[in-house]
């Protein structure tokens, strides 16, 4: 790899598995120090001790309100003040809205939105006063076109985007940069509860990526020159028509 985030430092919510850790992995690669924010604690002292000593582990229940809201202090314990932050942990949800479970919409939503908000809330200020950093979200194609089969996921990528390009606005004169990422489908666990044959359909003829494909597109965002921002990044499998 090329070096280019040498000297720097990132934090990654969702960081375990999937688009989070392949995004960790390639920091690493390129020599960031990076906090993996996740739950999963066991797993997580797993994939660090995998990763290296530039791979930090960071055990924090995104549901836990404040948790998240004082995060920065632990973040900044392990590897300094932050440069880097990637609000990527998200749940997925699909299926009618006549027949839905609202209780798995609540859940569903804590995390994508107001998990996603209340983290870039609590690592904004210190960037905003140093005058540097770089905030990405993992989005969704779903937050641009509405996907008829997953209103509610839809919905909460909507306001993702909505708080991004808002907040984005007020911090640029600061130096600080936001943009997202917004895949189409990918192999992830987010997808568990795909109809087995929709998935089976999909894998065979070529419309899911895999996030190793994703994490390079984070990559490209954060390694442009300081004066250009990836306000939205949207990348597709070729086959999806969209």
């Amino acid at each position: 790899m090329t070096g280019k985030l040498v000297g720097k430092t990132a934090a990654i919510t969702g960081a375990a598995s999937g688009i989070g850790l392949e995004c960790a992995r390639i920091l690493i690669e390129e020599g960031a120090q990076v906090v993996l924010v996740d739950r999963a604690k066991d797993r997580l002292g797993a994939l660090c001790a995998e990763l290296g000593e530039q791979a930090h582990p960071l055990v924090i229940d995104l549901f836990d309100g404040p948790q998240v809201s004082s995060m920065l202090k632990d973040i900044e314990a392990l590897v300094g003040p932050l440069d880097i932050f990637h609000a990527n942990a998200g749940a997925y949800v699909g299926g009618a809205a006549a027949e839905g479970d609202p209780d798995q919409w609540d859940k569903v939503l804590n995390l994508n939105v107001n998990a996603a908000f209340r983290s870039v809330q609590a690592v904004l200020p210190a960037m905003i006063e140093r005058k540097s950093g770089d905030i990405v979200f993992t989005s969704s194609v779903a937050g641009v076109v509405p996907v008829v089969w997953e209103p509610v996921y839809t919905a909460s990528k909507f306001a993702v985007q909505a708080f991004l390009h808002s907040t984005r606005r007020q911090v640029s004169q600061y130096g600080v940069r936001m943009g997202a990422v917004l895949p189409g489908p990918v192999v992830t666990a987010l997808l568990d509860d795909w109809p087995k044959e929709k998935m089976e359909e999909a894998l065979a003829n070529g419309s899911l990526m895999q996030p190793r494909e994703v994490a390079e597109a984070v990559l490209f965002m954060l390694t442009r020159p300081k004066g250009v921002v990836i306000r939205d990044l949207v990348i597709l499998p070729n086959s999806v028509d969209l």
